[in-house]
């Protein structure tokens, strides 16, 4: 919604970079932050982003899945915090 990307599932985990693009990148966050703070400074940046379908077979929590709503919270914290910043030029 704050990039007009069209992305479906941004958590998946699979990302392909070039390495001097991803390295020009200071990554502030981890877990489920890192996601929308990459996408959002990457579309700060002027960069395509093309999403590939995967298919992937999800962990319950008795296989070792460690998400929780506090999870959810910190990506909704991270999508606000760098889409709103004002873009710097």
């Amino acid at each position: 919604m704050f990039t007009n990307l069209n992305l479906t599932d941004m958590e998946t985990g699979y990302k392909a970079f070039k390495a001097p693009l991803i390295k020009s990148i200071q990554i502030e966050e981890d877990r489920f932050g890192v996601e929308p703070e990459i996408i959002a400074k990457l579309d700060r940046m002027g960069c395509s982003i093309y999403e590939v379908g995967i298919s992937y077979n999800g962990r319950t929590y008795l296989e070792g899945k460690k998400i929780n709503w506090k999870d959810g919270v910190r990506a909704i914290y991270a999508i606000l915090k760098y889409n709103l910043r004002q873009r710097q030029t």
